[in-house]
C-alpha cells in the first residue's frame, strides 16, 4: 500500500534528537519507527508496553542529595557484592517473556 497519511506531532526537541540519534544508530528512519508502534498499537489493541507509574523515582531531579546518594551508595554496594546480572541475561529473559 502507498503511503500517502501524513502524521503531524509536536514534541519537545531533546526528545526527538534523542529519539532520532539512536534510531539513526540502529538505522531505522523515524517514519519507520512511528510505522513500527502503529502497528502494534493495532496488533496489541492498545499500547504496545504498561503504561504505569514507577515504583521508584527516575528523575534524579526531583530527588534530594540525600536520596541520590542513598541510591547510588545502594547500586554500589550491590554492584560490589555480586548482586548484579549482564545485560545478555537480561535480554534473554526477555526474550523468553515476550517468546521472540
Amino acid at each position: 500500500m502507498a503511503k500517502s497519511a501524513n502524521l503531524y506531532a509536536r514534541i519537545e526537541p531533546e526528545v526527538k534528537e534523542q529519539a532520532e540519534a539512536i534510531l539513526s544508530a540502529l538505522g531505522i528512519p523515524a517514519s519507520n519507527a512511528i510505522t513500527m508502534f502503529y502497528k502494534q498499537v493495532i496488533l496489541q489493541r492498545g499500547l504496545p508496553f504498561e503504561v504505569k507509574l514507577p515504583e521508584h523515582p527516575v528523575d534524579i531531579s526531583r530527588m534530594t542529595v540525600q536520596e541520590l546518594d542513598a541510591a547510588l551508595e545502594k547500586g554500589y554496594a550491590q554492584m560490589k557484592a555480586g548482586q548484579t546480572i549482564s545485560a545478555k541475561q537480561v535480554f534473554d529473559e526477555l526474550r523468553g517473556e515476550l517468546d521472540i
